[in-house]
């Protein structure tokens, strides 16, 4: 690593001699300057790339203060004068050279602005500065030397508060990720046969390679989810082939002695990239893609030392594993396969839960529309197995256990996306509530947008699971508006799959670290993502829950390898209880206390009691991730989260809590309900001639707490015809009682803007929206006297 490209720092009186003729002498010094600079501003390729310096953070240097050391130049020349220092300095400022030299020695306006103010505060503070400065600097007092003379001593000053200028180089090069191939020697150093098995869901290409796998003499399975390990773990085992599970949380061996079996079923982000083996599954492939998640597909693909590797997924990956096996010398064989079983997409919506039919499974893509259609559900006299994303996998489990069981009375199944994979459903239909799924882009911003036809084929392909009794697969929607557009979802091309993640390695974000040693392990991140360069066939993956995590314990005094860690711990950042549980984890382990099974208790105040409303289901599941958080650290700290045992035990306790929960959701969404009538009553009057929105309920939710937000959320989550029919009754109780009411204590409008409830602008939207519904005739068929009362009236406010 080159510490100084300016052998002149050393030399301060010879710089001097050198800057003092101005422009000339100072073109002199730019060669030098320029090379440096470019070496470091030119990536391998041949193109320049400037790095992002607003993420350039300034290392703080205290100016010298009183009695610090003796003050060596003023006693061979004299004390300086910083009036005197102060016009100088801010001269050297407004030199055009001297910007050129710095914008030459990576100092852009930013930072030379930056640097500048830092070099000027710590000077003025200083009650002494180094004698060689200090005697430039009283020499262009007298008039005996010029302002430029300072900028090796401004050059050396940026480097201190920036030194990534001084290793630009060494950074370029650890976050060059470019040839990931070459990451993994051990997969190199063999040549591995590449099998691509191609095909939509429920076509056996999973089936095909996991028959490899189980002949094989060692192996290994790498899936997306702990329930696609689990099942094959189990497979394995009762096929009398031992294998062991290794999920982020435990492993758990097939032998009862603990020795490593020569099978495993693991989860994708767990695979060994060192130990050999004669095959390896990577399952669902086109998740190489993904923005968070697909760094780990990358890995396996690239690094699993194994002869034959068995890549199982959509056709849409084929051309880009293609690619990357031809930069690591290997072929790959295509195994296409088409669907075992028909489906076949309905010329008609479902349009009423009326209609529903035993084998019938309706997809929705948020919380909301699980309880509200399940309680719908429920009312007309039909039992349903519930299915989302946050449950544990025990329950998922179990709820699809009862939906498949051809002797239970439960034949209806509402679920989210989360029954895309790992999980064998016997469904004859899947009903799409909605087409409208918010999702997560590359850069980290939530989006709302229709399905993908890589995600309508991965859901619609559930109906009619080979061997199950349903023979055909059908798929519609709930509403005749949604039928066309699905339509052509299901009809357009997969879009093909162009480019594969990665992340930063904890060695690259070390040897960062080595070289910024002041810098926070988020600002590490931001600097090396933005230093770092990628050929077309890779993208960075989103970072942004590993910053979110890395700036809330920045304040804990952790090694940066234990920092790394509770960084990458997988949890919802938006739950929380178990951020704040993961703050406290990681503030005792800083203090070397290990975290024990009673403290655990404690913070979760453990035992539960079964759920009495949403809320309370909702905090289960929290509570849940958070042991599942423990588990995880556990597997890497073993001996500062030393109960791993008995937490996996009460984790399993509380599965079954939340099973009996979620067996009762309908019950638990009526008592959320009435909780949210309750607080809604209290608020608004019933003479209100809106019906109540989630729009409406933010003011609610702001004037009573957070507590009856959800509550809210669930009340206004029904059907538009239910809900068209309560609209119906207030416009008309509305429309009856107003002007008593106006007469007698003011507008019902007035007093929700004394009290804060509404806005004007609020006021001025919602009768611009009853007076569209008056004319549209959204209530159907109203008196006219009735139209003309409330018409009078709203005329009235706006006078």
């Amino acid at each position: 690593m080159r510490r100084c490209a300016w052998p002149l720092l050393r030399l301060p009186a010879r710089a001097g001699l050198v800057l003092r003729h101005g422009g000339a002498a100072a073109a002199r010094l730019r060669p030098a300057a320029a090379s440096s600079s470019s070496s470091s501003s030119v990536g391998g390729d041949g193109s320049s790339r400037a790095p992002d310096t607003s993420l350039f953070v300034p290392v703080p240097l205290k100016p010298v203060g009183d009695g610090a050391e003796e003050d060596v130049g003023a006693e061979l020349t004299r004390p300086l004068d910083k009036g005197e220092v102060l016009k100088n300095l801010n001269k050297f400022y407004k030199r055009k050279e001297i910007q050129r030299l710095g914008a030459e020695n990576g100092l852009d306006a930013r930072l030379f602005h930056q640097a500048f103010i830092s070099f000027r505060k710590y000077i003025m503070e200083s009650s002494s500065v180094s004698a060689d400065l200090h005697i430039i600097l009283n020499d262009i007092c007298c008039g005996a030397g010029h302002v430029d003379d300072l900028f090796p001593f401004f050059l050396r000053h940026a480097k201190q508060i920036f030194p990534m200028l001084d290793c630009m180089d060494d950074l370029r090069k650890i976050s060059d990720l470019r040839l990931p191939p070459n990451w993994y020697p051990d997969a190199r150093a063999i040549q591995r046969k590449i099998i691509f098995h191609a095909g939509p869901t429920n076509s056996g290409k999973t089936y095909h390679a996991i028959q490899r796998f189980l002949s094989a003499k060692s192996g290994i399975y790498c899936g997306p989810l702990k329930l696609l390990a689990h099942e094959i773990f189990q497979k394995s085992n009762h096929a009398n082939v031992p294998c062991d599970l290794v999920t982020g949380e435990e492993r758990v061996y097939a032998n009862e002695d603990a020795r490593q079996a020569p099978h495993i079923a693991c989860t994708i982000e767990m695979c060994s990239t060192n130990t050999p083996y004669e095959v390896a599954v990577i399952d669902e492939i086109q998740m190489i893609r993904d923005p968070a998640r697909g760094w780990a597909w990358t890995r396996a693909l690239l690094g699993l030392c194994a002869e034959e590797i068995h890549v199982c997924g959509e056709a849409a990956a084929i051309d880009l594993v293609t690619e990357l096996m031809y930069t690591t010398g290997e072929e790959v064989e295509v195994r296409n396969y088409k669907r075992l079983t028909p489906l076949t997409v309905l010329d008609y919506a479902l349009e009423s839960l009326d209609n529903l039919r035993p084998g019938d499974c309706i997809v929705c893509f948020s919380k909301n529309d699980i309880y509200s259609v399940s309680r719908q559900i429920e009312a007309r006299g039909l039992e349903c197995a519930v299915i989302y994303g946050s449950l544990p996998p025990g329950t998922k489990l179990e709820q699809a256990k009862k939906f498949n069981d051809p002797d239970d009375p439960c034949k209806i199944l509402v679920a989210t996306d989360a029954i895309g994979m790992g999980l064998n459903l016997c469904i004859k239909r899947i009903i799409f509530n909605s087409i409208v799924k918010p999702t997560i882009n590359e850069k980290g911003e939530k989006e709302i947008d229709s399905i993908t036809t890589s995600q309508a084929l991965q859901i619609a392909g559930r109906a009619g699971r080979y061997g199950s009794s349903f023979k055909q697969g059908e798929v519609t929607t709930m509403h005749r508006d949604d039928l066309v557009q699905l339509k052509e979802i299901l009809s357009e091309p997969v879009r093909p799959v162009k480019a594969a993640g990665l992340h930063p390695t904890p060695e690259q974000i070390e040897m960062f670290a080595y070289h910024l040693p002041d810098a926070t392990l988020s600002n590490l991140i931001d600097i090396f993502v933005s230093l770092s360069q990628v050929d077309g066939l890779y993208f960075v993956c989103n970072i942004d829950d590993f910053k979110f995590l890395a700036d809330m314990i920045q304040h804990i005094p952790l090694n940066l390898r234990s920092r790394y860690v509770f960084c990458t711990a997988p949890l919802n950042r938006k739950e929380p209880f178990v951020c704040t549980t993961l703050l406290k984890f990681a503030r005792q382990f800083s203090r070397n206390e290990p975290l024990t099974f009673d403290w655990l208790c404690r913070h979760t105040k453990w035992p539960l009691a079964s759920p009495k409303n949403i809320k309370e289901l909702v905090h289960l599941e929290a509570v849940h991730d958070v042991f599942d958080l423990y588990l995880w650290l556990s597997y890497r700290f073993m001996d500062m989260f030393p109960d791993a045992v008995l937490v996996r035990d009460i984790q399993k306790k509380l599965d079954n809590i939340i099973q009996v929960g979620v067996c009762n959701i309908t019950k638990l969404i009526r008592a959320s309900q009435s909780a949210a009538a309750s607080v809604t009553a209290e608020v608004v009057s019933e003479d209100f001639p809106l019906s109540r929105t989630k729009r409406d309920a933010r003011p609610v939710s702001d004037r009573h707490g957070a507590k009856s937000t959800e509550a809210l959320s669930i009340a206004a989550a029904e059907v538009p015809g239910e809900r068209r029919a309560k609209n119906l009754k207030a416009y008309r109780s509305a429309t009856r009682q107003e002007d008593l009411k106006s007469h007698g204590r003011g507008s019902l409008a007035n007093r929700l803007l004394r009290e804060g409830l509404l806005t004007q602008e609020m006021l001025r939207q919602l009768e611009s929206e009853w007076q569209d519904q008056h004319r549209n005739g959204r209530y159907g068929l109203g008196s006219k006297r009735d139209d003309q009362t409330s018409s009078k009236e709203t005329g009235k406010k706006k006078k």
